[in-house]
């Protein structure tokens, strides 16, 4: 089945460029006959289909003679992880890029404003992932992918599904972001098949739905994984700038811009030749995420890249991205003399300037993140978080400024004493909201400012919302999205700038005062599969309530952690696991905290952690071996006097933990690895903690758990203006599609 289905991806390429062939063949004569092509579509479709589902057959059937199925699978996994794995991989990911692909081109083939022209580009662009697809196949017998395997010998049992992976949002959150990306070729080949047709009124009278519809899904793909990074991956937050996020978030921008600058033109003709370099960018940009995320290229950048596939895919990636960078500019500029702007008499205070400036700064945030994510790609630096939340502070307040008074203002000239009449009341309330903020706490100029452009946003658009709602609820899709835009920047605020967080030891059974609530740890059990669970009790005032945050190990990742929340109306409870240092008995010891590279002083000796050492002894925590072995390397010097010291830590799956103290001949003492923390940048560096034993005799120490805790104010506003945001656009989808209809 495996070989057979490998030459099912074969056919379905060769009939997806033969149905290109045919389509380019009826774009150019005036009586198209599309029988031909259409058959060749159908036919490459079901075998794209047939193809994805052989490798579903596989998963579940545990056939681990396939690489594919023996890399990202195992015979443990339940029915839903043994789905998601179908795209944990590249090979598997592009399959289903693929059928997302295949399943939009039905779609597209039987809308009766599609032509032959607009068919060619898109199966152009989808006969380049069927390639991909092709040598990158998740379809190679297991002897080819690891050739270190006998051949002929198929292993008992998979490597098995990252267990970072193991998780509800895996199941649904990158296949809406590659349906996402899939949508986005649409407008990028009617903008083509535009220019090459010389229809230019085409790809706004046509492309509108779509454009709205690609930027929602990806939208809600980018937020999916912005919640799950929030619940589960224990970053504290949900966005961290990785360069792996801010790929999907470039063209999500673009795409945003287009459907404003679409809208103008469709009322005034104005950014004709905007729009086309818009579509053409937006799809260049989805590829280039594609790149960045499965080139290997930001292996060293991103905590989420995927590992080098090849060089054929590396450099399969990049002729697509030359292919669409060439074709798309070429055709722009040959036909660039055709496209003159549509005259105007407008003035500067008009709804279609205030489009087309929002569109403007939305393209500075996209280029500004550009820059940022792709600086490792060309250089050893790299930008901080800092350097985007400053950047696009700016930004983000003269979106919420613009998407206030554009509402104010008509598609004509209007006199600017009229506007500031029919806005002053509203900027007022926004103002004296923001007043009260700044005298309850809110200190920061810029966060002042950004807050009181979104209360403005909000505002004007609760008002003008109420009024157009006799027109019918289809009319809201945009001021609902502006609405929820304006909540998610209040709730970036809230989150962001007012977060409190501290770092605390809990003593088993022994009561800590964090933040406002009493936190009492009573202890951990081991869960089925490996990890470890540990019970944290919380009281705030009446309320209680008990977390239960997860740690484990993930062999060549090192130590994760999985937060617990508590969720109320004004504010989230967060609490995320760090260490656990083990009940102690006998003798006291001296006990000093070392960041990995750092130095301390010990009398007139030094003692420098150099890095962790992980023990080959079993696989750690969250396998099923016996035990794990976690060595720290430390450097000690005393004058000419100098050693290297390896204190470990063998944990057992029971939870009993077995010390291995060093001897330094240079201290006189032995010296203990207590806890351990693996950081995962250079803003949170691993760090351990070490006991040099004294020989006084000490009382019994309980098992102490190192937690973060978190009260993350108000975040619900963000959640919530996610959700309103999306179904904004939903409206918006469901208005245009019934224009066309």
């Amino acid at each position: 089945m495996t070989v057979l289905a490998h030459y099912v991806l074969l056919t379905a390429l060769l009939t997806s460029v033969a149905a290109a062939v045919f389509y380019f063949r009826a774009a150019s004569v005036r009586d198209p006959k599309l029988t031909l092509p259409r058959t060749f579509l159908l036919t490459s479709v079901s075998l794209v289909v047939v193809a994805s589902a052989v490798l579903i057959v596989l998963l579940l059937q545990h056939d681990f003679s396939n690489g594919y199925v023996y890399g990202y699978s195992d015979s443990t996994l339940p029915l839903h992880f043994l789905l998601s794995s179908f795209y944990a991989g590249q090979e598997g990911s592009f399959l289903f890029w693929c059928l997302c692909s295949a399943v939009i081109a039905l779609w597209l083939m039987r809308s009766r404003l599609t032509t032959p022209a607009v068919m060619t580009v898109y199966l152009f662009a989808h006969s380049m992932l069927l390639l991909l697809v092709f040598v990158k196949s998740p379809f190679r017998m297991i002897w080819d992918v690891y050739p270190q395997m006998p051949v002929g010998q198929v292993p008992a049992d998979g490597h098995g599904l990252n267990p970072l992976l193991q998780n509800f949002w895996m199941v649904i959150h990158p296949p809406v972001l590659f349906l996402g990306f899939a949508l986005m070729a649409v407008p990028f080949s009617q903008a083509i098949a535009a220019l090459w047709t010389r229809r230019y009124d085409a790809l706004a009278r046509e492309g509108l739905g779509w454009v709205l519809m690609g930027a929602f899904v990806l939208g809600m793909g980018i937020m999916l994984g912005a919640y799950w990074a929030y619940g589960v991956l224990g970053w504290g937050g949900y966005w961290g700038w990785d360069p792996v996020e801010n790929s999907s978030l470039i063209p999500w921008l673009t795409a945003v811009a287009l459907v404003h600058t679409l809208i103008a033109q469709r009322r005034t003709g104005k950014y004709l030749r905007t729009n086309f370099v818009l579509a053409i960018v937006t799809f260049f940009l989805v590829v280039y995420s594609t790149f960045l995320t499965r080139s290997g290229i930001l292996g060293d950048a991103s905590v989420h890249s995927f590992t080098d596939p090849g060089s054929a895919v590396y450099g399969l990636l990049l002729v697509f991205l030359a292919l669409i960078a060439i074709i798309g500019a070429a055709m722009f500029v040959a036909r660039i003399r055709d496209m003159a702007p549509a005259p105007s008499h407008a003035g500067w205070l008009t709804r279609e300037l205030l489009l087309g400036a929002g569109a403007v700064v939305l393209l500075l945030s996209a280029v500004v993140i550009l820059f940022g994510t792709s600086l490792p790609i060309f250089s050893t630096t790299r930008v901080e978080p800092s350097f985007y939340d400053s950047t696009n502070l700016p930004v983000a307040i003269l979106i919420a400024l613009l998407i206030g008074i554009s509402l104010y203002t008509q598609w004509e000239e209007q006199d600017v004493r009229f506007t500031l009449q029919k806005l002053w009341k509203t900027l007022l309330a926004a103002f004296l909201i923001s007043a009260v903020l700044v005298v309850t706490g809110m200190r920061d100029p810029l966060t002042s400012v950004l807050v009181f452009t979104a209360l403005f946003a909000f505002l004007v658009n609760v008002e003008i919302g109420a009024m157009g709602i006799r027109g019918g609820v289809l009319f809201l899709g945009g001021k609902l999205a502006h609405i929820g835009i304006a909540l998610f920047l209040i709730g970036v605020v809230s989150t962001g700038k007012y977060n409190e967080t501290a770092r605390v030891a809990l003593p088993q059974h022994a009561p800590v005062l964090v933040l406002g609530h009493m936190l009492s740890y009573d202890g951990y059990t081991v869960r089925p599969d490996g990890k470890y669970e540990f019970r944290v009790v919380a009281a705030s005032g009446p309320q209680r309530f008990t977390l239960l945050p997860v740690m484990f190990e993930v062999p060549q990742q090192g130590i994760m952690r999985n937060p617990d929340i508590v969720s109320r109306l004004t504010s989230d409870f967060y609490v995320s696991p760090i260490s656990l240092e083990p009940a102690q008995q006998g003798a006291a010891q001296e006990e000093h905290e070392l960041a990995k590279g750092s130095t301390i002083a010990l009398g007139d000796a030094k003692m420098t952690f150099v890095r962790f050492d992980m023990g080959p002894v079993g696989g750690g925590m969250g396998a099923h071996n016996a035990t794990a072995a976690i060595t720290a390397v430390l450097e000690v010097q005393r004058g000419n006097d100098r050693e290297t010291l390896h204190p470990a830590i063998k944990r057992r799956e029971t939870g009993e933990s077995e010390y291995h103290p060093a001897l330094s001949k240079v201290l006189g003492t032995e010296v203990r690895l207590l806890t351990m923390s693996i950081g995962m940048n250079a803003e949170s560096p691993s760090t351990i903690v070490v006991g040099l034993q004294r020989p006084d005799a000490s009382p019994d120490q309980p098992e102490v758990l190192m937690v973060e805790a978190s009260v993350k104010p108000f975040i619900i506003v963000l959640w919530g203006g996610t959700v309103i945001m999306l179904v904004g656009f939903v409206l918006a989808i469901i208005k245009r599609m019934r224009e066309t209809a």
